[in-house]
């Protein structure tokens, strides 16, 4: 385990981990890893920290997932003997008590012919190519059997799906650069819109979010692909936990070498790689797959999606996750004409900024249909779900962007063609778009929506930007003489905390339902909670009133106290959260002092590219209650003074934007 995880463990900082190893002589030494970033023995910490009385006992989440990471196979090993450890529990549970039963050399000799017993019949079938779950040996399952004990023991207040989906979770969240994820909220859509389906097929499966989303029926097939040989894996048992279908995953290019040439599927979903140009051009020239035109180099994208089309059964339906580039690329237009000429490609939607990685840009959804028939006059849709983008990092409104796009393609797969829906959604003849360019972008063919900011919307705005400004006037703190500086006795949060005149929490779990959650974003921006967190069985840490938020990346003077806006939401990463005593302690003045410049920088430590603030070194000064109210209702008259700056400056940005549109589209005239 990592100083991190050590940290993790007695509910510390870093800091104070490094601490206790220059300040103790017999702190465990490192078993691996490297001079800046060693490792240790999970066992030797935890006895450590027990001698020392700064650990009551490792919780049995933490403690598995310390044997996960620090397998010395590497996680992904560790976590695939857990995920098929987990499926023979899940699907023979008295096996695995009997071969749970004695030493780990009896449990690594028995479990290879007992896995294969269930790994053969869930996850081959008379059509799969060599799985992607290969039964592990005995010597290789011996350094896992603590892991595989553990597994098992949280599998039993879990459940063994849970248990995998949150090894997996943490391991993902632990590597996020080393994975494309496909948000739930994203997955569940596009299964929604592929329809109900008994043969379905992911050919770049990743973690299997896709496969995941779809809805089980009996005698459902389940086809996976991915070049990862442990993301196949993965993918392969995180199906066979979640459902009842047979499971076919295989390792391999899926361009080069499709793994699944025969299958026909009612669905397929798929998140390809973007912007690829070594997807095998030069090699597969004369593949039958480009029964739309051969793609170019620079169109791995349109490669993907014939190779879904090819795929699929007459009348079965695909649903691509596409860079909003593939709808407007010159080099693909050919496809693209011939694509709405043959009346295989049904609609494009523009999906919100922030609905999936790269966050940075709107990407598409593509519905495609293998044609059964030509239709005579074919219409496409264009739908577009950009206004329900989210402020800062929080995420699009998911519940908004599903009612509006399922909504209009039921319409319009009902219909064959839908009514203008102004600014949202519109269905266009083939013809209409077969000019030189074939763009596709949805934004520049939808009607523009019903006019907002008219001339007497634009002087509401303006009469209450007016109004602000007066208020904020009002608001502004009144001068003060310059007394000399106080010197008061000072106490830290960390000794508050110590002393229980406060409690400290750290934001960034799930919890078993969705919640809204309040983002670092949101707390210096002001605004309402805006993010979401993967679900998982941890708990939540859910904010109440009275409570004070600080974000500790990034640098800056920032304490928000939580009101009955922000009640009940979820603390997000880089969060920490101070509920105080109110018996001995005011929020507001403790915020307030939480924000003096000085006292955030002499908390603060430097990395190369970021801030960092360590709020148990925040000061503040030891006062009366009576007196620290004061003080509190002094902070309060400042925060509402900041957020009527704030609400005066959004309102200036919509007025000055208001007038530009109106001026450029006509509904304001110069005068």
């Amino acid at each position: 385990m990592t100083a991190a995880g050590i940290a993790r463990l007695a509910g510390v900082g870093r800091a104070a981990v490094s601490n206790w190893r220059r300040r103790h002589a017999d702190f465990p030494k490192p078993v691996g890893g490297t001079e800046t970033s060693p490792s240790f023995a999970l066992a030797e910490v935890e006895g450590w920290l027990r001698r020392q009385g700064k650990l009551a006992e490792v919780p049995l989440r933490e403690r598995v997932w310390q044997q996960l990471a620090g397998h010395p196979e590497g996680p992904v090993t560790a976590l695939t003997h857990a995920g098929c450890a987990l499926l023979l529990l899940h699907d023979r549970p008295t096996v695995w008590l009997d071969i749970s039963a004695g030493s780990d050399e009896r449990l690594a000799a028995m479990l290879p012919p007992a896995l294969e017993q269930v790994l053969t019949p869930r996850l081959t079938g008379p059509r799969s190519p060599a799985p992607a779950v290969r039964t592990p040996t005995g010597p290789r399952l011996l350094p896992s059997a603590p892991l595989l004990r553990g597994a098992a023991e949280l599998a039993a207040e879990l459940g063994a799906r849970q248990t995998f989906e949150f090894l997996l979770g943490r391991h993902l969240d632990a590597n996020p650069r080393q994975y494309t994820l496909t948000p739930a909220e994203l997955a569940s859509l596009m299964a929604d819109l592929a329809g109900t389906a008994r043969t379905v097929l992911d050919p770049a499966c990743g973690t299997g979010a896709l496969l995941r989303a779809v809805a089980p029926r009996p005698g459902q097939e389940l086809y996976a692909q991915d070049s990862a040989p442990e993301l196949a894996a993965l993918t392969a048992l995180r199906l066979a936990l979640h459902s009842p279908a047979a499971v076919n995953a295989a390792v391999g290019d899926t361009l080069r070498a499709d793994a699944h040439p025969a299958v026909r599927a009612d669905a397929v979903l798929c998140h390809p790689p973007f912007n690829e140009r070594n997807w095998g051009h030069d090699e597969l020239a004369y593949d039958p797959r480009w029964e739309y035109g051969f793609p170019a180099r620079a169109e791995s994208e349109l490669a993907w999606v014939q190779h879904a089309l090819s795929r699929l059964r007459d009348g079965g339906t695909a649903v691509l996750l596409m860079p909003p580039a593939a709808a407007s690329r010159r080099s693909g237009r050919r496809i693209r004409a011939d694509l709405l000429r043959r009346g295989a490609l049904r609609a494009v939607i523009a999906l919100p900024v922030g609905a999936a990685p790269p966050y940075n840009i709107p990407l598409h959804l593509w519905l495609l249909r293998r044609p059964a028939a030509v239709t005579a006059q074919p219409e496409v849709l264009l739908a577009d779900a950009g206004q329900f983008a989210g402020e800062g990092r929080g995420g699009p409104d998911w519940q908004a962007v599903r009612e509006a796009v399922l909504d209009a393609w039921a319409a319009f797969d009902r219909a064959g063609g839908l009514e203008e829906r102004p600014g949202l959604a519109r269905s266009l003849p083939v013809i209409d778009l077969l000019d030189d360019d074939v763009d596709l972008a949805p934004a520049r063919h939808l009607p523009p929506a019903t006019p907002a900011d008219d001339a007497g919307t634009l002087a509401a705005v303006g009469e209450r930007l007016g109004e602000t400004l007066r208020l904020a006037g009002d608001l502004t703190p009144a001068p003060v003489d310059a007394p000399r500086r106080a010197r008061w006795p000072l106490t830290t949060v960390g000794e508050l905390a110590r002393g229980g005149a406060l409690e400290m929490r750290t934001g960034g779990s799930g919890g078993p339902t969705r919640v809204r959650v309040l983002t670092d974003h949101d707390v210096l921006a002001g605004t309402a909670p805006s993010g979401s967190l993967p679900e998982s069985d941890e708990e939540a840490v859910l904010t109440e009133p009275g409570d004070v938020v600080v974000p500790v990346v990034g640098g800056g003077a920032v304490a928000r106290v939580i009101d009955d806006e922000t009640r009940g939401a979820a603390l997000g990463r880089n969060l920490v959260l101070l509920r105080p005593d109110r018996q001995s302690l005011d929020p507001w003045f403790l915020a307030g002092f939480l924000r003096g410049t000085a006292n955030n920088r002499q908390a603060s430590s430097y990395a190369s590219t970021a801030t960092r603030l360590d709020v148990r070194r925040l000061q503040l000064p030891r006062l009366p209650l009576e007196e620290q109210r004061r003080y509190g209702e002094r902070f309060r008259a400042l925060e509402e003074f900041e957020r009527a700056l704030r609400h005066a400056s959004r309102l200036g940005e919509q007025l000055v934007r208001g007038m530009y549109d109106g001026l450029t589209d006509g509904t304001v005239a110069p005068e």
